[in-house]
């Protein structure tokens, strides 16, 4: 093994998988939603992105679904 490397010569490279690793989206996301990530952000000192990621990775890997019930304001109204 040498002590020194000349770097100078070497030619990099993308890494193949970077494009698989994120992709970049825009959502809608109510301002209650993203301030409640900001605030968790700076308890934690994780970016509010990262932690969102994370939340949603969570989501995924532990199967988690949504409940939803709809009800509509006439049936609401009426009762």
């Amino acid at each position: 093994m040498r002590k020194e490397y000349n770097f100078d010569k070497m030619k990099g490279r993308k890494n193949p998988y970077a494009k698989n690793l994120k992709q970049q989206v825009t959502m809608r996301i109510g301002v209650d939603i993203v301030e409640y990530f900001k605030n968790l952000a700076e308890e934690t000192g994780v970016p509010y992105q990262n932690l969102i990621n994370l939340y949603l990775r969570d989501c995924v890997q532990s199967n988690r679904k949504l409940s939803l019930n709809w009800t509509s304001q006439v049936a609401e109204q009426s009762s």
